[in-house]
């Protein structure tokens, strides 16, 4: 028989268990995603006043790059700071450091200081200070869940960043054409105090490792670590395939005026239709948890994504390039959730900060190697050439990798394997 009335609900949308039964959780899920969409917010609006002052599209990708050297680095060393210290203070002081650099922007926009190095030097220790606060925010959440708990987690946290560039951009888009970057640089310097109160809130989070063996934690042990675990390798490799070859939001300025003749809004429409996606990906997401081959479901949704990018590339219709665009969105939260859960479930607790840390350097390092890749091939070639070949060469990458490490496909959630 058919299930019927709340089962069937719970069955295809996201489960809610966690917020309900966690206050701690639930005002940081709450914080984060205020946050996630200021943030958003001044990512759009950098990369417009970078065009708008160099009318580049590679200047723009160099956004992504000035980006991508700091969170490496400490995004790396981040994961194993996490494992030693409390990761509340460490959250706090980190967000309060990214608050910090949005006042700095709002105050060099409302003082007309518009130069590209500017921006580029606060991008970059932005990064910085995401890469400290990641590791030790995602570190947090199997303190305060139980671990049957943590796959709908996943799935909220979802919610969280996809809702954020979702109606972050738009936002932006609309503010920057009504108000200036000043306008929005300010709302994310406010919409700061909700991660902040969160964090504050929270009770101290220190390494379960006490005395000298919590300061022995390092980078290269966790390196180590995953030398030896060929699915989480696996993981890895093929989000990089998604966002370094297949990621073409640094060309939205460029593609919104020449392919769709848009203007700021339009930037701000095609950033977050991936975040529609996403969200509606999350959203109905209850039947993730029926699904037992993760790997073989992270190497579908990688494919979909680079297919729905390639099929974006040859669009001219506004419309028909959000669809696309929305679909890629979707089938990067089904390889999000299914990666996450292995990582969750093959790494012990004494590696998760560091493990959680290359996570954090792949999955926010890889889009921001993927804006200078798109910004290159697009003034360099064509902006059909970076977007459709990009998606051609992310499922010939994913393919190869399939059969380079066949085990993956045949990773199975009830007996994992890392």
């Amino acid at each position: 028989m058919e299930p019927h009335g709340p089962v069937a609900k719970r069955r295809i949308l996201a489960d809610l268990t966690p917020l309900r039964t966690s206050v701690d959780y639930r005002r940081l899920w709450a914080g984060n995603t205020i946050s996630w969409i200021g943030q958003a917010m001044t990512a759009l609006a950098v990369s417009l006043q970078v065009y708008d002052i160099t009318h580049s599209s590679f200047s723009v990708g160099l956004v992504g790059l000035f980006s991508l050297v700091p969170l490496i680095v400490f995004g790396l060393y981040g994961g194993a700071i996490a494992d030693t210290v409390d990761r509340r203070k460490l959250g706090l002081y980190s967000a309060l450091g990214s608050c910090a650099l949005s006042l700095a922007l709002t105050a060099g926009a409302f003082a007309g200081f518009h130069h590209v190095w500017f921006l580029y030097s606060v991008v970059a220790l932005q990064a910085v200070c995401g890469a400290l606060n990641l590791p030790a925010r995602s570190s947090m959440i199997p303190r305060l869940l139980p671990p049957e708990q943590l796959p709908a987690a996943n799935a909220l946290t979802s919610m969280t960043t996809t809702s954020g560039l979702m109606l972050g951009p738009m936002l932006g888009g609309l503010i920057v054409g009504l108000w200036g970057y000043q306008a929005a640089y300010a709302v994310d310097a406010v919409a700061f105090s909700a991660s902040l109160y969160a964090m504050w809130r929270l009770p101290a989070m220190r390494p379960e490792r006490g005395g000298a063996g919590a300061k022995r934690a390092s980078v290269l042990d966790g390196l180590r670590f995953l030398a030896t675990r060929p699915n989480l390798r696996m993981t890895f490799f093929t989000d990089m395939c998604a966002m370094v070859l297949a990621h073409p939001r640094a060309l939205f300025p460029a593609v919104a005026v020449v392919w769709f003749g848009g203007d700021a809004t339009t930037v701000g429409l095609l950033v977050a239709a991936p975040a529609v996606g996403a969200l509606l990906g999350s959203v109905f997401s209850g039947w993730i948890g029926r699904i037992r081959r993760h790997g073989l479901a992270i190497l579908l949704s990688v494919a979909g994504w680079g297919t729905a990018i390639a099929v974006f590339g040859l669009t001219r219709e506004l419309w028909l390039g959000l669809l696309f665009l929305a679909l890629a969105g979707c089938a990067d939260t089904v390889s999000m959730v299914f990666r996450t859960t292995m990582l969750q479930a093959a790494v012990p607790d004494e590696m998760r900060g560091r493990l959680q840390g290359v996570f954090i350097v792949v999955v926010a390092g890889g889009p921001r190697l993927g804006d200078f890749v798109a910004g290159a091939v697009g003034d360099v070639a064509s902006p059909v050439l970076a977007v459709t070949g990009g998606g051609v060469a992310c499922v010939v990458a994913v393919g190869l990798l399939a059969l380079k490490w066949r085990g993956f496909a045949r990773y199975d959630a009830k007996a994992p394997e890392a």
